[in-house]
């Protein structure tokens, strides 16, 4: 009989938001007239810009002339595209990051998941609580971890708690790791990093030959400029960073699917025997293997974010969401409830009101005011508390929301 990858059974009993899925699905069956208003996950539900659309228009027709027809694309994305994104979003905020060092994908979030094919099994792990599940859940099924203990934490990881008291940005180990998950602006308590900061890791990753892995899917919602959208505005992170970025919530490509990873060719990993390999050969060898790349409508839908007119639909929705965001803060606020982020970030992190668990707080939200939104103890027992509201929703869908919970939780 064939056997299975045991590390799966390790995994709690389901993923956060096909729970939270379950639970609204369950809830709308037995209430079928109730106006749930979802501010969940972080999907968004403005339509694409206006440039994209009739790029991938154009390029749908070049699939109908044998001419102009493409059939399987580079692995890595086509260049016109890498190209773009290395002068646009790296080379014009004075990082040194060439187009051959990035790679087109589907997804951020497949490829945080991704990445791990290249590291070894014995490397230490560092993660914040609360974290985005996928960094813990794809450890755990690539064996990078011991069991669950009661709290929810995996033996093997370890875990920086980010809270109130420290900002939410997590202190530097004191111990050596050799994996870093970094995610800024931050999902879920929408927390940015300063330079100083990211200098911080960025020493300690250098000082500790250690690889940080920065997720800048949010880069895009940054409004104050003294904040670095990129870990290679720090200088040395060539030589110790991975960044992951996507166009799902600036450009509303959730559904359309297109994101990049850049991996310098400066970045090296030791073998067991200690010789040092360059990650972006093995990260191609990767990719040239298990992917055959974004479709060539996608990737001209995402190059014509870089036009002029890309460039400013891009930002209309990006101000569309932050405006969002800065009503669910002032209204929660208004109404006695704590809350955090949602100022560079499309997040809003609210403490839960009257002690109230992350799970009773969303269970009384969904059943007496029809709004959903996520758990903070589904990010790591340190969320335990806290509620994440997100701000990709139509502007009459999050104003109504607002109401109907600063009425019934008024503090």
């Amino acid at each position: 009989m064939a056997t299975v990858n045991e590390n799966y059974l390790k995994l709690k009993a389901g993923y956060l938001f096909p729970e939270i899925a379950r639970r609204v699905n369950a809830f709308a069956q037995e209430n079928p007239q109730a106006p749930i208003i979802k501010l969940g996950i972080g999907d968004v539900t403005e339509p694409l810009p206006e440039a994209c659309r009739t790029a991938m228009i154009q390029a749908v027709e070049d699939m109908g002339d044998r001419a102009s027809f493409k059939g399987y694309g580079p692995e890595q994305g086509y260049p016109w595209l890498r190209e773009k994104i290395a002068a646009l979003d790296f080379q014009s905020r004075g990082c040194d990051i060439d187009a051959s060092e990035i790679f087109i994908s589907d997804g951020s979030k497949c490829d945080t998941g991704n990445i791990l094919d290249i590291f070894g099994d014995n490397n230490t792990i560092a993660v914040t609580d609360p974290v985005y599940p996928v960094y813990v859940d794809t450890n755990v099924m690539a064996g990078h971890t011991g069991q669950a203990t009661e709290s929810g934490k995996y033996e093997g990881l370890l875990y920086l708690p980010i809270t109130a008291e420290n900002n939410f940005t997590a202190e530097i180990p004191s111990e050596k790791v050799d994996l870093i998950y970094l995610c800024f602006p931050n999902n879920p308590t929408g927390a940015t990093a300063t330079k100083d900061h990211l200098k911080a890791w960025v020493d300690y990753a250098k000082a500790h030959e250690a690889i940080i892995f920065f997720d800048a899917a949010y880069e895009a919602f940054i409004t104050d400029p003294t904040l670095p959208h990129s870990i290679y505005e720090i200088e040395g992170a060539r030589d110790c960073a991975i960044e992951f970025r996507s166009f799902s919530k600036n450009a509303g490509f959730t559904g359309t699917r297109c994101a990049l990873t850049v991996v310098p060719k400066t970045l090296t990993a030791k073998t067991s025997d200690g010789t040092k390999v360059e990650l972006h050969k093995l990260w191609n060898r990767r990719q040239s293997t298990k992917f055959n790349g974004v479709s060539y409508i996608v990737q001209r839908g995402a190059e014509a974010v870089y036009s002029e007119a890309g460039q400013a639909q891009v930002k209309s929705l990006v101000s569309f969401y932050m405006e969002n965001a800065k009503i669910i803060c002032e209204k929660l606020t208004a109404a006695g409830l704590t809350v955090y982020g949602g100022v560079n970030a499309p997040y809003v992190w609210v403490k839960t009101p009257n002690n109230l668990s992350s799970w009773e707080f969303f269970d009384q939200l969904l059943s007496q005011v029809n709004v959903v939104g996520t758990p903070g103890s589904g990010f790591g027992a340190a969320g335990e508390g806290y509620f994440r509201i997100s701000a990709f929703n139509s502007r009459e869908n999050v104003e109504e929301a607002m109401r109907r919970i600063t009425e019934k939780f008024k503090v």
